[in-house]
């Protein structure tokens, strides 16, 4: 069937709308965050010159998130660009039913996190919300770790914003569609600048041995 004159209009009109609230946030959000993801992006290229390694994880869309850093750290899409060890606790499925029914629904990525990480590691939560209890109770297991945590949600951030994380990245904004195409932006700069880092070593070489320093 096609569309009448008016209902194409409104169909403009609409995708007109989200694309300028879509860009106003993006202005608007990350020059506010910038010099914490700058700061972000030393602490993660500093792990990673330690030997560590990016374990994301998320639940529903944001489980697609974070096979998608993993991937892109592993598998630079650039030309020159360094492979970055990096993996996500969502791709093992049989491990994830198998925990839930051992352990209950919230602990599977913890207990995975619990037997993968190793000191020098990053840990990334990602939500929409910031109250998934997977992603939250992750978090708590990798701040028992020392590992470095790294919280992406929405607006408020949920739970995730009370945990006192290292880095915590809330996206103003009560639309999923926003919130989302946010992280995803933010994750690739986030990607972009560690590989800043990584080309002046002499900014990564002081503290070398030490796994708790961030």
């Amino acid at each position: 069937m096609e569309l009448t004159e008016a209902q194409k209009c409104q169909l403009l009109s609409q995708a007109e709308s989200y694309f300028a609230a879509s860009c106003a946030l993006a202005r608007r959000y990350f020059a506010e965050v910038a010099p914490q993801m700058a700061q972000a992006c030393w602490a993660m290229a500093k792990r990673f010159y330690r030997g560590g390694k990016l374990i994301a994880f998320g639940t529903g869309a944001n489980a697609t998130d974070a096979s998608h850093v993993a991937v892109e750290f592993v598998h630079p899409v650039l030309v020159g660009k360094r492979a970055l060890p990096a993996i996500t606790l969502t791709a093992d499925s049989p491990s994830l039913l198998g925990l839930r029914h051992r352990y209950g629904t919230a602990q599977p990525f913890a207990v995975l996190l619990r037997s993968l990480a190793t000191p020098h590691d990053i840990a990334m939560g990602i939500s929409l919300t910031g109250d998934e209890p997977e992603v939250v109770e992750a978090l708590l297991e990798a701040q028992r770790l020392r590992l470095l945590t790294i919280g992406l949600t929405g607006k408020g951030g949920g739970q995730i914003a009370q945990m006192g994380l290292d880095f915590l990245f809330a996206v103003p904004s009560d639309d999923p569609r926003l919130v989302q195409e946010m992280q995803e932006t933010l994750y690739y700069i986030l990607w972009e600048l560690v590989h800043v880092f990584f080309e002046q070593r002499g900014l990564l070489e002081g503290d070398a041995d030490d796994p708790t320093t961030r």
